[in-house]
């Protein structure tokens, strides 16, 4: 059984709410059949119920009647949501709350915060940074992260499993973020894999083996990483061969480190080199990418490619209501 049918198997019988604010999107859709057929989780779609109701007739979904569906402005939560966006953004009217709680993000995103369900997926005509935007604007960040981010779940041939970040939010984050990126990757980890994460912040650079400002960045980052949590085991910075490969770790490394060369959570420096790397992993070493899954947020939200497939949708479903 591989990684992912191990989280569905894993998640069913949870009873996990998932709301999609695009709910009159067809992979949605479809997705959602899928998830309430197979019991993996019930989720609750924003949109007109008429035509959701039509589309789910024309593409022939046969369970459309058991999906809950919310009209945004006929729903009993609408006042409640208009009220607590207003306690939220205290510089604000009730009347101005009242225009932005009409839209479907915002108003799934305070279905999460007000734990009327566990997560939200959206994406698939939303672009990232509206998601995001809507999530920091509802659901907030957890006390000590300030930085939204993103991790990939890598899965390779020999079934071994990294967690790579940040891959598809941060462009160059300084060394205040990246710590906070490495923190959030490796508590979602533990959550996932149950099994305690050894985080590797990656450079060009091993322990000081070159000198640069880019080098000193990650530097910086594993200092206050370390200090913000000391119960995970960190390292950095770390070439990512001596991060994964222990006889390469014991040739370039001569004391102690508890990651090098056994590393499963890898924080790319900036932007270029995550993109690049879980690419390069994915095509060249046929490892299968589960991604980008987002982080840092109060409760679990996720976003999903505008190009996602109903495959992707229920993937990602599946791993941000295991992150609840």
């Amino acid at each position: 059984m591989n990684k992912i049918n191990e989280f569905i198997e894993k998640i069913k019988g949870l009873n996990k709410k998932v709301v999609f604010p695009e709910g009159e999107d067809e992979r949605i859709l479809k997705a959602s059949s899928e998830l309430l057929k197979e019991k993996i989780v019930f989720p609750i779609l924003i949109g007109k119920k008429e035509k959701i109701f039509e589309l789910g007739k024309n593409i022939g979904i046969d369970n459309i009647t058991q999906i809950e569906i919310i009209e945004v402005e006929n729903s009993e939560y609408f006042p409640e949501f208009v009220n607590r966006y207003c306690e939220k953004r205290k510089n604000i009217s009730k009347n101005v709350s009242e225009k932005i709680v009409r839209k479907p993000l915002i108003f799934g995103g305070l279905m999460v915060d007000t734990g009327k369900c566990d997560s939200m997926v959206a994406g698939a005509s939303n672009t990232t940074a509206s998601v995001i935007q809507a999530a920091s604007l509802t659901i907030g960040y957890p006390e000590g992260i300030k930085t939204p981010s993103s991790f990939f779940i890598m899965a390779l041939p020999n079934e071994k499993i990294y967690f790579f970040a940040d891959c598809a939010v941060n462009i160059c984050p300084d060394e205040n973020q990246l710590a906070e990126i490495g923190i959030t990757t490796g508590i979602n980890y533990k959550k996932l894999m149950e099994e305690e994460p050894k985080i590797a912040f990656l450079s060009f650079s091993t322990k000081g083996s070159a000198s640069h400002p880019a080098v000193e960045k990650v530097q910086k980052a594993v200092k206050i990483a370390k200090e913000r949590n000391n119960t995970f085991d960190i390292d950095g910075e770390l070439q990512v061969d001596a991060a994964i490969n222990e006889d390469v770790a014991k040739r370039k490394i001569k004391d102690f480190s508890p990651v090098a060369g056994k590393a499963n959570v890898l924080i790319f420096p900036d932007l270029n080199a995550g993109n690049i790397g879980y690419k390069i992993t994915q095509y060249l070493g046929n490892a299968e990418a589960y991604g980008p899954i987002l982080q840092g947020f109060a409760k679990p939200v996720s976003d999903l490619s505008r190009g996602a497939k109903v495959k992707d949708i229920i993937i990602t479903t599946v791993i941000t209501c295991l992150m609840s």
